[in-house]
């Protein structure tokens, strides 16, 4: 006998979301049959829940009360000043820009895209003339997250869609800024698509961002990288959706021959935050390397997972993840190194610390080593603990006021990873807007 199991409220609800908006949505019939197929798939599978593996310290199906309707028709009033003010110092970086507004393209707040062998495209006109954007859902190793992504392919308004050609080098970083302002609360589904051509160089910033005023959202982004043989990549991602905000994100990176991808990503001030990463090596000598910085206070939930694939021989991964936990906020950290069988001479290696401001706060981590093959060298750690006693003594024994020594100790502990960003003035806009924040940790600490 087979049980239907129930659906709850937002379940329901966004199911009924999509029977209401799918004729305002973009793309032409096998667009509209690859949202209808999709949407088919989440009903049938759900919010991921606590008893599939992946998903057992982010039950979205317990967290999300409610399903908010979906942005299909922005109106946008804005001013740069605005843009400029919810970037902070990510504003002075001298950035071509692309803008999206509430799951739109924002064109009047974009910079020209006239720059030789750079072709950049909204999804919303990509859509229009192409069968599909990609078959994220076809990707096997989104084993645990098929419900996120079919959402995502079902209500997908916007994103941005690059190309770099062969052999060009970028001469700044592009910033795809993603802003929320609605005084309602909406959700927002966005998909982007980063390629580099063979040696192609680039430095990527995705900033989410709610503006001031905005009402609490619900975001679903995808970003689906491909890297040719010999390309660079530079990918930051800043997340500040909102304190009472829920952001969903997959990156799904494919690396090819002797590719270098950097990645890096900032995590605050967000009620519910989830951060997918699947990256598999498809071609030899490719390098990974991602770390990240997430900073929690009150009842905030940041989760960040990882599944990195080393499918071919000779290899490099490298992951760093950091957190400061205050009040009852909750981490997560799950990382998984996959090595399959012959693929020889891989090298992986990652690292999960958390600092715990409080005693309420909570942190999980999980690191996985799955190994089929005999030579390589691969190792995974975890610690999560409270500001050291002896060093912070240290400190005021030297004339420090506690405040400020604690302050300091946690900046240091949090700037190992920020230090992993190679561009100096980007790192400094980071490090300088995570201090704020660890600023406001920190004061309500005895």
């Amino acid at each position: 006998m087979t049980v239907a199991s129930t659906r709850t409220k937002a379940e329901q609800a966004l199911s009924r979301s999509f029977e209401a908006v799918a004729a305002k949505l973009p793309g032409g019939d096998a667009i509209a049959a690859a949202r209808k197929a999709a949407i088919g798939t989440f009903a049938a599978l759900g919010l991921p829940h606590r008893r599939i593996e992946q998903w057992k310290w982010t039950d979205l199906r317990s967290a999300l009360k409610e399903a908010l309707p979906p942005a299909v028709n922005a109106r946008v009033k804005l001013s740069p000043g605005e843009i400029d003010a919810g970037l902070e110092e990510l504003a002075a970086i001298d950035a071509h820009r692309v803008v999206f507004v509430d799951g739109r393209h924002a064109p009047q707040f974009t910079s020209r895209n006239d720059i030789g062998g750079l072709k950049i495209t909204p999804l919303a006109e990509v859509l229009r003339t192409e069968a599909c954007a990609g078959d994220a859902l076809a990707d096997e190793g989104l084993i645990g997250n098929e419900a996120v992504v079919a959402l995502n392919t079902a209500f997908m308004t916007d994103g941005a869609v690059i190309r770099l050609a062969k052999g060009v080098r970028l001469d700044k970083p592009l910033l795809l800024l993603f802003a929320q302002t609605g005084p309602q609360g909406c959700l927002v589904t966005l998909r982007n698509r980063i390629a580099l051509d063979e040696g192609a160089q680039a430095t990527v910033i995705e900033a989410h961002l709610a503006l001031p005023g905005a009402a609490a959202g619900q975001t679903n982004t995808l970003t689906d990288v491909r890297l040719g043989p010999g390309a660079r990549l530079a990918h930051v991602k800043c997340t500040l959706a909102g304190e009472r905000a829920s952001h969903l994100s997959t990156w799904l990176a494919t690396l090819g021959q002797a590719c270098v991808y950097r990645a890096f990503q900032l995590t605050a001030g967000s009620g519910l935050v989830r951060n997918d990463v699947f990256a598999k090596f498809k071609g030899e000598g490719a390098k990974l390397d991602i770390s990240g910085a997430f900073l929690g206070r009150a009842a905030e939930h940041i989760d960040t997972t990882l599944v990195v694939d080393h499918a071919v021989p000779a290899c490099e991964s490298r992951e760093l993840f950091k957190g400061v936990l205050a009040d009852r906020a909750h981490g997560v950290f799950q990382g998984k190194v996959i090595v399959r069988p012959n693929a020889q001479k891989n090298d992986g290696k990652q690292m999960a610390q958390a600092l715990m401001l409080s005693p309420d706060a909570e942190f999980d981590s999980k690191p996985e080593l799955e190994i089929h093959a005999d030579d390589v060298a691969c190792g995974h750690g975890a610690t999560a603990a409270e500001i050291d006693e002896g060093l912070l003594f240290y400190m005021r024994a030297r004339g420090i006021p506690v405040a400020e020594a604690r302050a300091l100790l946690i900046e240091s502990f949090i700037g190992e990873a920020i230090d992993k960003i190679e561009d100096e003035r980007l790192r400094a806009a980071l490090s300088q807007m995570a201090k704020r924040r660890l600023t406001g940790l920190t004061a309500a600490q005895p």
